[in-house]
């Protein structure tokens, strides 16, 4: 098993140890660049208006790298008077740990419509709902805050920056070395895989396994081109389910 790791920064590079730590083949490129947010001078005022007990959802422990370095360098605090959420169990655990503050999670579904199942999301009028997130991203949770009452902020913390390498040189150089399986941790990453190869190069592409997190990134594989049998499916984004979830496929 050769395998393309597509996950950018710091995170990337160490999926991409740990494969090599269990004796597979692995190269990591990123297909963009994670910076900081255009609106993150907003977030102290933004926090700052919120009512005790509203919420504040980050999307991804970028948003918490971001957002927790702005407070920082401004002097404020996460407040504690807040309700703080993340869509999963390892998101949720950093958010804590850089904010020193308990924050909320989905136990089964690791998702938005995880998050939206909680109980605390069932009540939601006139509830202020502040969203720390990336410049792109998936309106669902948006959408169905606001139509159940809350009034929705998001707040952009980080960019996603499109990589300025040739990427579809890199991708060619990918299926030159011989990966057979590639790690797309979102929608955004599976479509910029197809979008750069090569006209060529999409008979490979799609010969490859695929490892996403979640059924619904299984499904844009699948409409994207992927043959079921391709996609292979984590139940959670953090390196080591990825990992545990690889190795189990590579050893059935």
């Amino acid at each position: 098993m050769n395998v393309l790791v597509t996950r950018p920064d710091l995170r990337g590079e160490k999926l991409t140890e740990l494969l090599v730590e269990q004796g597979l083949f692995a190269i990591h490129q990123p297909l963009f660049m994670v910076e900081s947010g255009r609106e993150l001078p907003l977030l102290p005022s933004a926090l700052g208006r919120l009512n005790s007990a509203d919420y504040v959802f980050a999307v991804s422990k970028n948003a918490v790298d971001f957002a927790t370095q702005t407070l920082n360098e401004t002097g404020f605090a996460w407040r504690s008077d807040l309700m703080y959420f993340a869509v999963g169990q390892s998101s949720a655990n950093y958010f804590s740990a850089k904010s020193e503050q308990a924050v909320r999670y989905p136990l089964q579904s690791e998702n938005s419509e995880g998050l939206l199942a909680l109980p605390e999301m069932q009540l939601l009028q006139d509830k202020n709902i502040l969203i720390l997130r990336a410049n792109t991203g998936r309106e669902f949770f948006t959408e169905q805050a606001i139509h159940r009452g809350a009034k929705v902020q998001t707040l952009e913390c980080y960019q996603r920056i499109e990589s300025a390498e040739n990427l579809s040189e890199k991708i060619s150089l990918a299926k030159r070395v011989g990966v057979d399986t590639i790690i797309a941790t979102s929608a955004e990453i599976l479509s910029l895989l197809v979008e750069k190869t090569l006209e060529t190069e999409q008979e490979w592409l799609f010969s490859c396994r695929i490892l996403v997190v979640g059924e619904r990134l299984a499904n844009i594989a699948k409409r994207l081109g992927w043959q079921l049998e391709r996609i292979i499916v984590s139940k959670k984004a953090d390196n080591m389910t990825l990992l545990e979830t690889l190795l189990t496929h590579h050893q059935s």
